[in-house]
């Protein structure tokens, strides 16, 4: 079975607004999510997004906020985290084709850093909210450590990134004291 998006925002691709449209999760939204991604909690969710028409496809820009609560990757506490993420996202229609792209033709893309995120969908309007909600998703960092991280490093007695402890470490220290006589 699948469920319906947490946050949910339908845009009529035919007369899109012309102010951007603001999104501002509301506190049973921003629950779901929390559940979605695993986090502990979504505070506050805000983005603000200028819809344009190009051609068949609808270009999406602007930014979002979010006040999360995540985990400590290495203490496990919660603690509070800021994303501000850039949008720029594509919806096109499904089964669309780029008019300078043969059908019959061998594709190759090379996308670098201005290129925007390419979204499907079908019908009259697409979820704006969903997409949203995935650019969150992908901005939180499964990693993140909290102020806390250092200290219980120390506590469980587990080495910093680069820190070596054993024989290989005192060989690999002596072949760097070699190296520099």
């Amino acid at each position: 079975m699948v469920s319906a998006p947490e946050l949910t925002r339908m845009i009529k691709t035919k007369g899109l607004p012309a102010e951007p449209v603001v999104i501002e999760a509301n506190a049973a939204e921003r629950a779901a999510l929390a559940r979605r991604f695993g986090l502990p909690g979504i505070d506050s969710l805000h983005a603000s997004v200028a819809l344009e028409a190009r051609g068949s496809a609808i270009r999406a820009t602007g930014a979002l906020t979010a006040a999360i609560r995540q985990s400590c990757a290495i203490s496990g506490e919660d603690f509070p985290a800021t994303i501000e993420e850039v949008l720029d996202l594509r919806f096109v229609e499904e089964g669309t084709l780029d008019p300078a792209q043969d059908e019959d033709a061998e594709i190759e893309v090379e996308l670098d850093a201005q290129d925007c995120d390419e979204i499907d969908y079908s019908g009259d309007a697409f979820d704006l909210g969903e997409a949203v909600a995935q650019t969150l998703g992908l901005a939180i960092d499964p990693y993140a450590e909290g102020p806390n991280a250092d200290a219980a490093r120390e506590k469980a007695e587990i080495k910093a990134e680069g820190e070596q402890d054993g024989p290989l470490a005192e060989g690999l220290a002596a072949l760097a004291a070699l190296k520099k006589s």
